[in-house]
């Protein structure tokens, strides 16, 4: 299944506009031993080089799927959203395009997720109240 989630997928935007879209996730430890884990959306035009990491990075009130949420989950201040949905990848997209953060070069970017996340999650709806 972890091989399946990691296949890179179609996002049709308009007929010029298709984006392939992934997520990976990795754990990383720094020169004093401290672990770390970051998990990056990753969104390339298709038939070019011009690809945008997003990456979220744990910290304060900042969680990444790891363990205890399920995969692709990213959360802050209560809202989680789950990177491999089709539709959040999508909101991730605009929210990224509106800001002009995507290379018009063949070249990689890498941009923190979290002021994305911050934009992307004002529409999600809130969870019904028990």
């Amino acid at each position: 299944m972890a091989r399946k989630l990691r296949r890179a997928r179609r996002l049709v935007v308009d007929a010029d506009n298709v984006y392939m879209w992934s997520v990976r996730h990795r754990h990383t430890r720094d020169d004093s031993g401290t672990r770390g884990c970051r998990t990056t959306l990753w969104l390339r035009r298709e038939g070019t080089q011009q690809r945008l990491a997003v990456v979220f990075r744990e910290g304060p009130g900042r969680v990444v799927s790891g363990g205890y949420f399920e995969a692709g989950a990213v959360v802050s201040g209560g809202t989680w959203l789950n990177l491999y949905e089709p539709g959040v990848a999508r909101r991730f997209l605009d929210a990224a395009t509106a800001r002009g953060l995507l290379p018009d070069t063949p070249r990689t970017v890498e941009t923190d997720g979290w002021p994305l996340f911050d934009a992307v999650s004002a529409d999600v709806p809130a969870e019904p109240a028990d």
